[in-house]
């Protein structure tokens, strides 16, 4: 299994070089040479599996068992989820009115990234110590992603993490997950700008290919391939929950709703779809609604400024992860997709070709809720199963709300309601706040602050040369 750049101009990679990257050299992303096939017997034998088992099926077809033993990788993977609450790691909640919801935050940090990253930290763990190396880790975070990121590699002598911040776009709860983490690795900064704003410098020193070589830079945002790999299993874990009966032929369709910022998970949804998974997908997001304009009029477009909504980790104007669904649907048109992005990255606007928008409205469906919508998803699902909703799973619930009943559908849930006391508020809900989370506002903080005017990029780049030295 090799792996590509999506803008053509990388040779190809094993999984291992494409974990220990960022960005393509090209700007591009990595993806897979080609998509396996499951035919529906496999599918049904892995139906009985539980979500570790998937995870690990799924991880087998992507890494080869000459980098990875199957035996080894199966050991990364059960101690990956090793400190997750929940004895199945991920939970279905069968509420009223076929409102599925499968709660993908049962870990650490009580929101989705830590599965992901729980496996990626262990997969760089076990090539890191294999090869004696040391990697300076580049995180850009809108809520969830840099917490989640510094459990899986804190403390860690053989990596360093530098996590950027947006300062006043986090709840204090996502913020004092990062800041109280005091370990001499770990190196956060609160920036005075949205989170579009924080990734121009992580792509500045990603470009900088002599500096990135290097301190040997590497992302554990979703641009990195491992984060998508892992997360397919979500799709593969929804389905077989929410299907009806695996016994027909042809096996039943499944709607999965996807709450959508960078686009990370529903490009996993594609991929799954693609390895031949009977799911149809839906891309829910919030006010800031660039994908929806994509899948409905081809738009990809960007809005005049982000708008800061209740459900904060989707405030995000340039999901980069379209890239490579643009290439999946395009047939693995390297060129194409080259020219589309850097036309984007020039005018900020794209009208999509019309093939190729007619491709992406087949695969997704799409849906926008205001911060009124979530609230309402939020406060019925309250009234009618006194379940707390996060104000991301509200989007995906407020889309199940709108849809006539009959289609089994399952709604990812991202992170707890725990982490989103205002929003809950903000809905007349009382927060309830595990004693993990509670205990945060007394603990000591470290963060570095990052002002307006500065030049960050110049500024992240000395903290590292700096560490690097230490």
């Amino acid at each position: 299994m090799g792996y590509v750049s999506t803008r053509g101009g990388a040779g190809a990679v094993d999984f291992e070089g494409a974990l220990f990257s960022g960005y393509a050299p090209d700007g591009g992303l990595f993806m897979p040479q080609h998509i396996p096939s499951l035919d529906g017997d496999t599918l049904r034998r892995w139906s009985c599996l539980s979500y570790q088992e998937l995870v690990k099926e799924v991880c087998s077809l992507f890494i080869t068992a000459e980098l990875v033993p199957r035996n080894m990788l199966n050991v990364l993977i059960d101690r990956a989820f090793s400190r997750f609450r929940h004895k199945d790691i991920v939970h279905l909640s069968r509420l009223k009115d076929g409102l599925n919801i499968l709660e993908l935050w049962h870990g650490v940090t009580y929101a989705f990234k830590d599965l992901s990253l729980s496996c990626t930290g262990q997969f760089l763990q076990y090539f890191l110590e294999k090869k004696q190396k040391h990697v300076t880790i580049l995180v850009g975070t809108s809520g969830d992603t840099g917490s989640s990121a510094i459990e899986s590699v804190r403390g860690q002598k053989n990596m360093d993490i530098f996590v950027l911040l947006p300062k006043g776009f986090c709840t204090q709860i996502q913020e004092l997950q990062m800041t109280t983490v005091i370990e001499d690795n770990v190196h956060v900064f609160a920036a005075h700008g949205n989170s579009d704003e924080i990734d121009d410098p992580i792509k500045e020193l990603f470009a900088d290919v002599d500096f990135a070589r290097k301190y040997n830079l590497m992302s554990l945002n979703s641009v990195n391939w491992s984060r998508i790999m892992v997360q397919i299993a979500h799709h593969f874990y929804a389905y077989f929950q929410c299907a009806p009966s695996l016994d027909t032929t042809p096996l039943p369709v499944v709607e999965i709703v996807v709450p959508t910022g960078g686009g990370g998970n529903v490009t996993a949804g594609c991929i799954a779809q693609q390895m031949g998974l009977p799911i149809r997908l839906v891309a829910v997001v919030n006010s800031n609604d660039i994908i929806h304009r994509t899948v409905q009029h081809g738009d990809f477009s960007l809005s005049e400024s982000v708008k800061a909504t209740l459900a904060s980790a989707m405030d995000i104007q340039e999901p980069y992860n379209v890239e490579r669904i643009l290439w999946l649907l395009s047939g693995s048109n390297s060129r194409l997709t080259k020219k589309l992005m850097e036309q984007f990255s020039v005018s900020k606007s794209l009208k999509l070709p019309e093939d190729l928008h007619r491709k992406l409205s087949e695969t997704l469906r799409s849906c926008s809720a205001s911060d009124e919508d979530i609230v309402r998803a939020m406060q019925r699902c309250w009234e009618e199963n006194r379940y707390l909703l996060c104000p991301h799973s509200a989007v995906a619930a407020h889309y199940h709300y709108s849809q006539p009943d009959g289609t089994p559908r399952c709604c990812l849930a991202p992170a707890s309601a725990a982490k989103f006391q205002d929003a809950l508020l903000r809905a007349g809900l009382a927060p309830q706040l595990p004693p993990e989370i509670a205990a945060l506002t007394a603990m000591e903080t470290r963060s570095t602050p990052l002002e307006r005017g500065q030049d960050w990029a110049q500024e992240l780049r000395e903290q590292i040369e700096a560490t690097a030295q230490r």
